[in-house]
């Protein structure tokens, strides 16, 4: 019986660390997702590469209108317009639920244009689609001041 119990307790003790180290991973292929999205918008264009990365269920929010539902109606929004190269984007932290299924992360915006620069944050919601790839399921930001020196 105490036998039993300390191979329980191994198992128990194994799981959680195993969740914990898989967690880590998990966070650092979102965080990587969300720079491979900013890098695309720099080259093809903001709502190329919002599209590249939405989820068929992504919702977007946008300041002062309704959200944009789906991935299918997002794309009637956008069509012809790539959307603009200068808009660049970091993440500062990241989340993802023990499952390993969801995640979120958040962090900040710069939008350069020719005669100003303008700042702010956002967040997005990541779903681990079944072939593997992290998509976009909720996204959504606002306009700070400039960062403080």
């Amino acid at each position: 019986m105490k036998h039993t119990f300390v191979i329980l307790i191994c198992i128990l003790f194994f799981s959680c660390t195993q969740n914990s180290a898989d967690t880590e991973k998990l966070k650092q292929e979102i965080i990587s997702a969300d720079r491979a999205m900013s890098d695309l918008a720099s080259k093809e264009g903001f709502n190329n590469a919002l599209f590249q990365y939405a989820g068929d269920d992504f919702v977007k929010m946008n300041e002062g209108t309704y959200p944009v539902i789906g991935k299918a109606e997002f794309a009637k929004q956008i069509e012809g317009k790539p959307g603009t190269k200068s808009l660049s984007w970091e993440p500062v932290k990241a989340e993802v639920a023990i499952s390993g299924e969801l995640g979120y992360t958040w962090g900040n915006w710069k939008y350069v244009t020719p005669d100003t620069t303008l700042y702010g944050n956002y967040f997005t919601v990541w779903k681990k689609q079944t072939d593997g790839l992290w998509k976009m399921s909720l996204d959504g930001g606002n306009s700070t001041p400039a960062p403080k020196n």
